[in-house]
């Protein structure tokens, strides 16, 4: 997740209404479809400027202080606040709904905190289309509506207890641990006095990580022991318990069904015409739990594990997406009934040891794009073309990227990617990764040894002009939606009437345009009060 937000961010106010699209480049060409976007838990702006690159307007809700300096700055349209804060109602006039909920690490296998906030948050969407299907006979009915939203209050309730329940326990846990450091700083403190050398001292500390296999004759440093063993009894309590509880991203990724929901079924509202949903694979089983909802509601829908190479992004990266469209007459035929095609690859899948492997076809039709995919992209390629637009991204000679983590767990184990192979996946900390000389351990000299923000925003197909501000930027980036594969997705969605020759037309324009885009007016993101007025509340 992004920082908390902070409050001492300064914007230049520009206030700006209109809608007009960020892009700035001339084109006789419109956008044969006209969308207003709403995009939850909006980042940066990944899909944003995707979305603005293909010519649909675009409104995101960000709580972090630094996203949204950087959204201000890039000209985006934005309410800054927690989403909890705001409802779909407020927003009658948005058709699309998307967005990338920040959520805990779902484990799938074994028993620990993850499988049980999975377990918790396919229960509460469970709740839920239940009171759906009990009473799906009664659409457009006040007292029907209110049966819903009682379920959802009570799953708000019950999380915002859990909410409170478990700050409470943190602020305790501070205060252990707090304690327990004093513990062993005062057992230190005796070992020191009684003579014992610097290396004595080293492994007793060290053996504290296991203090109930200590054994000691002195009085005083025994009663301390009892004191930090009981410490970390307590401690390991408390961590149990917040597991239990869970923490407040179980409501956040319950957030975009509920607006779903209420754009359905809430007397007076219409269904979005489509969604658009994306995080770490790991969420993939929730996406397909909120299929059920979706279908239930009148979408079609498909989820799919997108591998980002195979979209033309230069990193190795997964996504798992939900994709649905409200379920018209005039939609194209999908696969099946309910269903929507998923997204056609249009590069080949990256292995590292030198084997390619087209991913499975997943076309609307057998004939959508060539049917020899191009290669994949690499950062040297990727690179080389932001350069024609930016100042700020460097010419380097052969190089190799090595992170400044370990792969399987092993620290030691650093990731290393040669510059003619697609990145590894673009994290929070791709600003320490080193570039060092390629088959060498040399960093490349005059500060080509790490990449600036330029530089890592457009490994994940950001435009090289593109203005990172605020606070945390390689998290903003590394936390980012890769624009281009948000072109894919959406064009995909939102365009389903193309036929193959229009659809790669438009998808070749959208790569131009986003690598070409620009920032133009500074806005200053809004709050509650600028729903008042806003194109899309219709107030």
């Amino acid at each position: 997740m992004s920082t908390a937000p902070r409050q001492d961010v300064l914007y230049t106010p520009v206030r700006r209404l209109d809608f007009r699209p960020m892009s700035h480049i001339d084109t006789e060409d419109s956008s044969p479809a006209d969308f207003h976007i709403l995009d939850l838990f909006a980042g940066p702006g990944g899909l944003d400027v995707a979305a603005d690159a293909l010519g649909y307007r675009v409104t995101g809700i960000e709580w972090d202080a630094g996203a949204c300096a950087t959204r201000g700055a890039a000209g985006m349209d934005t309410f800054h606040g927690d989403v909890r804060k705001y409802r779909a109602a407020f927003f009658p006039r948005a058709q699309v709904l998307t967005g990338g909920p920040p959520c805990q690490t779902f484990t799938v296998a074994g028993h620990g905190a993850g499988r049980r906030a999975l377990d918790q948050v396919l229960d509460y969407v469970g709740e839920l289309h239940r009171v759906l299907r009990e009473t799906e006979e009664q659409p457009g009915d006040p007292q029907a509506w209110l049966r819903i939203f009682r379920t959802w209050r009570g799953i708000h309730e019950e999380l915002r207890r859990k909410e409170l329940e478990a700050e409470a326990i943190r602020h305790e846990k501070r205060n252990l641990e707090q304690r327990r450091t004093e513990a062993r700083k005062s057992m230190k403190g005796r070992l020191e006095r009684q003579g014992a050398s610097a290396k004595e001292i080293r492994e007793f500390l060290k053996g504290l990580k296991k203090p109930r296999t200590i054994v000691l004759v002195d009085d005083e440093l025994q009663d301390l022991l009892k004191v930090f063993v009981g410490l970390d009894d307590k401690l390991a309590e408390l961590k149990d318990r917040l597991e239990e509880l869970g923490d407040e991203r179980t409501g956040l990724v319950l957030q975009p069904l509920w607006w779903v929901i209420e754009r359905s079924r809430r007397p007076g509202s219409e269904p979005y015409e489509a969604v658009v949903l994306e995080q770490v694979p790991a969420v993939m089983p929730v996406w397909k739990r909120y299929v059920e909802v979706l279908s239930s509601l009148g979408y079609r829908t498909t989820t799919q594990l997108m591998h980002t190479e195979a979209f033309g992004v230069p990193q190795t990266r997964r996504r798992a997406v939900l994709m649905a469209r409200f379920d018209r007459s005039d939609l194209p035929e999908g696969p099946g009934p309910g269903l929507l095609w998923p997204v056609p690859e249009t590069h080949e899948l990256y292995h590292r040891r030198g084997t390619f492997t087209r991913l499975p076809k997943a076309n609307r039709s057998d004939t959508l794009f060539s049917e020899k995919p191009e290669h994949w992209i690499s950062m040297e390629a990727a690179l080389e073309r932001a350069e024609k637009h930016s100042v700020k991204v460097r010419r380097r000679p052969p190089f190799s990227v090595v992170s400044n983590y370990g792969t399987g767990g092993v620290p030691e184990a650093r990731g290393r990617r040669d510059h003619d192979d697609p990145s590894a996946t673009i994290t929070g900390k791709v600003s320490r990764n080193r570039v060092v000389h390629k088959e060498t351990d040399k960093d490349l000299e005059d500060g080509l040894g790490r990449f600036n923000s330029a530089e890592a925003g457009a490994l994940q197909t950001f435009p090289a002009t593109y203005p990172w501000s605020g606070n945390d930027i390689s998290q903003q980036i590394g936390n980012a939606v890769p624009p281009r594969l948000a072109l894919h997705v959406l064009l995909h969605v939102l365009e389903p009437e193309l036929d193959e020759k229009e659809a790669e037309a438009r998808l070749e324009r959208g790569i131009e345009e986003l690598e070409a885009w620009e920032p133009k007016e500074t806005v200053e993101p809004l709050r509650h009060r600028g729903l008042k007025g806003h194109p899309l509340t219709g107030r």
